[in-house]
């Protein structure tokens, strides 16, 4: 029997992590399918052929798009015509809106099955786009508890089994680790600034600002990106109390006592590790102005979008200074009501998410659907 040709649209690093352990559990439930993706490492170490990497695609805001629209446009083409080379017979597509809701219309055009996994936030914005999934897409999986409820407000049924992050933090706190190397016995603070390079320049100099009052209580450690090299975070004067470890992020995250984190996966990541966090967001003023207006969602991490009530504190925008980040840092210290009060929080926001096995079951769903 010949196999299924499947190809993966994932653009970022948090879509190539859940990319990556839908493939695991693909593989060990069928050998009857072929992979090749645009994504990163993870994907890359669970035998998939990388077409084009992450690295290469992480534009964010809506100037920061147009800047660099002779480069997605040229990726759109490149994109087509991998997948007609492929014979692809499937499309997964996993999050990363902007390009893959156009490569929805245009894979259904050409006759290929599309799945979608991880849902556009078509809940804070652009509603009118779940007209378009329902006609562009297959098959919905969804990873937030309050999205199939969304969904069927315009009669359309979607998959839900749980967040896929809870399978991966299972994975790593039972494998064998290496401590974390930091030459300190303080507690540590950690800064996970993102992996966009334009998100770091705005928010890194202003966390390592908030970090120097810390310098005597904490050691400082940077989470770095994986798919940008030390020499990026070396243009930053990191001081001696800095050090930057790369894909430890979850080390990381297992021994921090406090955290400042850029809004995004990591917000959710740092709250089911149980780590108190003070989530920050800047973006080109013209962008935020737009998102502002457009948006209609009241909280930016994800913490406080599936618990619906400010869990931890979001700096954004104007809001987004080293003064305030030193201020919320020192609410959540050892010993302070704020901390256990997050801490609670999290648990709460756990049991929410529901049980571990997201991967696997969404896996079986799948083969089963595509019989």
């Amino acid at each position: 029997m010949s196999k299924t040709n499947v190809f993966i649209l994932s653009g970022e690093a948090s879509g190539d992590l859940h990319a990556a352990n839908l493939v695991r559990a693909w593989k060990k439930n069928s050998t009857h399918y072929n992979f090749r993706a645009w994504g990163g490492d993870r994907l890359s170490a669970e035998g998939v052929e990388i077409k084009k990497h992450i690295r290469e695609l992480a534009f964010m805001g809506f100037v920061e798009v147009l800047q660099n629209l002779p480069t997605i446009l040229r990726n759109f083409k490149l994109c087509k015509q991998q997948i007609l080379d492929f014979k692809t017979d499937v499309l997964v597509l996993v999050d990363y809106p902007g390009f893959n809701l156009r490569m929805a219309k245009w894979a259904k055009s050409k006759g290929i099955k599309v799945i979608y996994y991880i849902s556009p936030t078509v809940w804070a914005w652009k509603e009118n786009r779940v007209h378009q999934i329902k006609r562009d897409v297959d098959r919905m999986y969804t990873i937030l508890p309050f999205e199939p409820a969304f969904y069927r407000k315009f009669d359309m049924e979607v998959q839900y089994f749980g967040h896929p992050l809870l399978d991966e933090i299972d994975r790593f706190q039972q494998m064998e680790k290496t401590p974390l190397v930091v030459n300190s016995t303080k507690p540590i603070l950690a800064l996970l600034p993102g992996s966009r390079k334009q998100e770091l320049k705005k928010k890194l100099p202003l966390m390592l600002k908030a970090a120097e009052a810390f310098k005597e209580s904490h050691q400082v450690v940077i989470a770095g990106a994986p798919n940008l090299p030390i020499s990026f975070y070396e243009e930053f004067e990191l001081g001696e109390h800095v050090t930057l470890v790369q894909n430890q992020t979850y080390q990381l995250l297992s021994q921090a006592n406090l955290a400042l984190v850029t809004s995004g996966t990591a917000t959710l990541e740092t709250a089911l590790f149980r780590v108190p966090q003070v989530v920050c967001y800047k973006s080109s003023a013209i962008s935020y102005r737009i998102a502002k207006a457009l948006v209609k969602i009241k909280y930016i991490s994800l913490v406080n979008l599936i618990m619906d009530k400010e869990v931890v504190r979001e700096l954004i925008q104007q809001e987004c200074r080293s003064d305030l980040m030193i201020e919320e840092l020192n609410q959540l210290r050892e010993g302070k009501e704020a901390r256990s009060e997050m801490l609670t929080m999290y648990d709460q926001l756990i049991s929410l998410l529901g049980q571990n096995g997201c991967s696997e079951k969404m896996t079986l769903d799948l083969i089963e659907y595509l019989k």
